[in-house]
């Protein structure tokens, strides 16, 4: 089997909760070539349920950014599978017992890859979907001085208490399901993992998706078919590694670091880098609102709002080309 990723042993990683991951791993891939002046850095951590493969639709020949004239890092978040998670890592750490892992954890995994193995001590940008795009928050506010621009799109610097709700509501129908074990389970949890994939078929579009049959659009009949389809790819997943994803994604917050002892406009204010933030104002649980209040915070802060009912999978790769050329028109700038 061809493996189409590196692996970088970061060995016993002391997590910000004090608990240390013993031979922790970090997953990654590269693309393209570091240029002479050492600026042409992209870093793309990977989104909730997403992977470095899964990354390859925001960047190609002709767009934004290039492999042809960008050296880009796609960087795995632990619990996905990939990267240290509950499904991979040995006794006494697997399963329920894997330890509470944050994006301040992740962003410096990252960093470290980054400065210790890369050798790259600057950053052109960081951008992502989803919460890739939170850990561009976190990448700005962690190592400010390092990082030149951020992208977050469809994504905040702290996750909003609807938003916390939300994922409480597709984490609560997968422990009900009484294989789940308290995490303990034998066999894979099918009837949990299908009603998470039901529920967050919900939320991952707007109203006006549904009312207007968009899902057609994706080869649908009907939304019971697409429903279905949200079942069959959540059940390839580790029900403990969802968990330990959206556990991370839920304490979000570029605040909760020692830095900033909790002060979130001060870690707002702290970010360097150039920022475009791009909301759709479909999302149903990263809000434009939310994005509103943090840009004001930001000195070199700027909100786009991009209109569509395709709501938080509007930047799914292949779901809306108008939206990857305002996703591009905005990289453009930044990178220039």
């Amino acid at each position: 089997m061809t493996v189409d990723y590196h692996t970088y042993a970061l060995g016993d990683f002391e997590l910000q909760s004090g608990d240390v991951l013993p031979d922790a791993k970090l997953v990654y891939q590269i693309y393209g070539q570091l240029n002479p002046a050492q600026d042409n850095v992209v870093v793309l951590p990977t989104f909730y349920t997403g992977n470095h493969s899964r990354n390859e639709g925001f960047f190609g020949t002709d767009r934004a950014i290039d492999p042809a004239r960008h050296l880009i890092v796609s960087i795995n978040l632990f619990g996905n599978g990939l990267s240290s998670s509950p499904s991979n890592t040995p006794a006494p750490f697997n399963g329920a017992k894997f330890p509470n892992i944050t994006l301040f954890d992740n962003v410096k995994a990252q960093h470290q890859l980054l400065t210790n193995i890369l050798a790259i001590d600057r950053i052109a940008l960081v951008t992502g979907w989803s919460m890739a795009g939170c850990q561009s928050f976190q990448w700005a506010a962690q190592y400010p001085g390092m990082v030149k621009a951020i992208l977050p799109f469809c994504a905040s610097a702290k996750t909003a208490e609807h938003n916390i709700v939300f994922l409480e509501g597709v984490k609560a129908a997968l422990q009900a399901d009484a294989t789940y074990d308290d995490g303990n389970y034998q066999t894979p949890p099918i009837k949990g993992l299908k009603a998470f994939g039901r529920i967050y078929a919900g939320w991952a579009f707007s109203q006006t998706f549904y009312r207007e049959q968009m899902y057609r659009l994706q080869g649908f009949d009907n939304a019971e078919e697409l429903l279905q389809d949200w079942e069959q790819d959540h059940l390839h997943w580790d029900a403990n590694d969802l968990l330990c994803m959206l556990w991370s994604w839920q304490q979000g917050d570029i605040a909760h670091q020692p830095t900033y002892d909790g002060d979130f406009k001060a870690a707002l204010a702290a970010i360097e880098a150039g920022t475009i933030i791009i909301a759709c104002d479909n999302d149903l649980y990263f809000r434009p609102e939310d994005n509103a209040l943090e840009v004001e915070h930001i000195k070199n802060g700027e909100l786009r709002i991009y209109r569509s009912p395709w709501g938080h999978c509007v930047a799914s790769p292949g779901n809306d080309p108008e939206f990857e050329r305002f996703l591009d028109a905005a990289i453009d700038q930044l990178l220039e």
